[in-house]
């Protein structure tokens, strides 16, 4: 990497990089530092009467720098938060010698640094907390400044907020905005929790294909590769609920994964095309016991993360306590639009999805058109924890046929906050009934439905081997971590959300310049300045251009010829712009 692609910062923290390496100090050592204590532990229980910490050994980055003479402060920020660090020149450096205090702490090192030091904690004559440095060690040399976020009298400025890139550059946010790290460590409190809830009710954890030769266990259009060695097609699974129950089938009686799934489809704040879900598939139990297990689980992930089971989300409050309030889907198109759509057909009910401005098209069947009635009709109006229970069989390929009421199946959905948080069922075990409603999900396969279940052989042979009555449910990890913790977008959830590709500047060729004059070695140093095109070069001020590139030549010490006054006026004029001398 040449200097005209650095900044001005960056140049100077390389030369301060070999500097140091001039004073044999070895910018990422090797050997390992080892910490006994970081700032929080500090924070909470530093004591100045039991006259504690006093032999104590942090590690982190530099935030913030305060150079005094003889005497200097430092902020200091490690996983668990920041302490103020001490630094005193004749502590650093009690012989003759002080480079590693006069040079290396306050010319050489820079915001972003990781040091470490050694000291013990004391208390300053303004009341801070601090760390008294008795040495110190650099751990790792920052080559690229942070943002710098002030912070005076509780107002925060020059904040990192932009979020496409708090998204790409995730490692800057999670640095600069600490308190991110908490939404993620909630992500981690809210996985164990039902981990443990579910091995607590004997259930196992399993790892099931990623790659997969039939998408299947949901609606969903696929993510296609191909292996090489096998020369066959493969997919990036959508679901991973029939291998699941291929594992009931084998005996096991409750099985979980927390899957990442992929989906190629669209993106938004509540989408991602690859996302994290927990599935579970218990035998001999059915859709009302799992409402009930959904329900105790969710109410203690509420506790763990937020500590209660009211939890803010947006403009409400959203109380996870048992039990929660329970519709059909039938019932709830009745609540929430006064419509009875139970008894209609395919045409009517295209004709009230059309009277309530819900978009149809010729490839939707009557479960589609069901969906969709109350997914744009109803579900946004359902902010408490609800089950939505009891679907039409058009819209459940998977599911049992209820046991009681014609043309409906046993699957019910929890939705909060106006989105679903997840998705269960009474498990279809019946492999002649299985079969045909795959072949009836061929049909709108036919009709240009694109997320219609495709037909997989090895399933069903797998259920006509027998599977005993099961329930499962399939419920999303990012979703319910955006409700956990009142997060706007799925986004905020993920480390490394996928993120369309930045735009990237054309440039014209160093040819284009050349033919104009400009000597080959200067054009990337006029594209520094902005000219990307030769055009550009028309709405340039010659004289400005000039000071310009020379000041450019002689900071980077490039060493380059510098052009006279006329050579940049002539560049201007044959990129074909009026000259203006200042």
């Amino acid at each position: 990497m040449n200097n005209l692609e650095l900044s001005e910062q960056e140049q100077i923290r390389r030369q301060s990089l070999a500097r140091l390496r001039e004073l044999g100090i070895d910018p990422y050592p090797a050997a390992k530092y080892d910490v006994n204590a970081h700032t929080d532990e500090i924070r909470d229980n530093y004591s100045p009467e039991k006259n504690n910490y006093q032999d104590v050994c942090l590690a982190g980055r530099i935030m913030s720098r305060r150079i005094m003479g003889a005497s200097s402060f430092s902020e200091l920020q490690d996983e668990k938060g920041r302490i103020q660090c001490y630094f005193n020149r004749d502590v650093i450096c009690p012989g003759d010698d002080k480079t590693m205090y006069n040079e290396v702490f306050k010319k050489l090192l820079d915001i972003g640094d990781i040091i470490g030091v050694k000291g013990y904690a004391f208390v300053t004559k303004t009341g801070e907390l601090s760390i008294h440095v008795q040495e110190f060690t650099l751990l790792c040399k920052s080559l690229k400044p942070l943002p710098i976020v002030k912070e005076s009298d509780g107002k925060v400025y020059d904040a990192f907020t932009d979020p496409e890139q708090r998204y790409r550059k995730r490692y800057v946010d999670l640095i600069v905005n600490p308190k991110v790290k908490e939404v993620f460590i909630k992500r981690t409190k809210l996985v164990n929790t039902m981990r443990q809830y579910l091995d607590s009710i004997g259930c196992l954890e399993v790892e099931t294909p990623i790659l997969q030769p039939i998408y299947g266990g949901a609606s969903a259009r696929p993510f296609k590769t191909h292996h090489n060695a096998m020369d066959q097609t493969l997919y990036l699974r959508i679901a991973n609920e029939l291998y699941l129950k291929k594992l009931i089938v084998g005996g096991f009686e409750g099985v979980y994964e927390f899957s990442k799934d992929f989906r190629n489809e669209g993106m938004d704040r509540f989408h991602n095309p690859e996302f994290t879900q927990i599935e579970l598939y218990v035998a001999y139990k059915d859709y009302f016991w799992m409402m009930d297990t959904v329900e105790e689980m969710v109410e203690k992930v509420a506790i763990a993360t937020n500590g209660t089971t009211k939890v803010k989300v947006g403009n409400n409050e959203i109380d996870f306590k048992r039990p929660w309030q329970r519709f059909t889907m039938f019932e709830a198109i009745q609540h929430y639009i006064g419509v009875d759509i139970s008894e209609m057909d395919e045409a009517q009910l295209a004709e009230t999805a059309k009277k309530f401005g819900v978009e149809v098209d010729s490839t939707m069947g009557k479960g589609k058109l069901i969906d969709e009635i109350f997914g744009e009709t109803c579900e946004a109006k359902i902010i408490q924890p609800t089950f939505i229970t009891d679907y039409p069989v058009e819209m459940s390929p998977l599911t049992k046929k209820h046991r009681s009421k014609e043309g409906l199946v046993e699957r019910f959905e929890a939705i909060c906050n106006g989105k679903e948080l997840c998705n269960a069922y009474s498990e279809l075990n019946d492999p002649i009934d299985q079969r045909q409603r795959f072949e009836d999900q061929l049909l709108l396969a036919k009709r240009g439905d694109e997320e219609a279940m495709v037909l997989d052989e090895d399933f069903l042979t797998a259920i006509d081997h027998g599977m005993p009555p099961t329930a499962g449910v399939g419920i999303g990890i990012d979703r319910l971590t955006m409700i956990m913790t009142n997060s706007e977008s799925i986004q905020d959830v993920l480390f490394f959300p996928q993120m369309k590709p930045e735009k990237k500047f054309e440039y014209d060729p160093v040819e284009a310049y050349t033919a104009i004059g400009v000597p080959a070695e200067w054009v990337p140093v006029i594209q520094k300045l902005g000219f990307l095109k030769v055009e550009n070069l028309a709405t340039a001020k010659f004289g400005k251009l000039f000071n310009d590139l020379c000041g450019i030549n002689k900071k980077g010490k490039m060493n380059l010829t510098n052009p006279t006054q006329d050579d940049v006026k002539s560049w201007v004029e044959k990129a074909g712009g009026a000259v203006v001398e200042k």
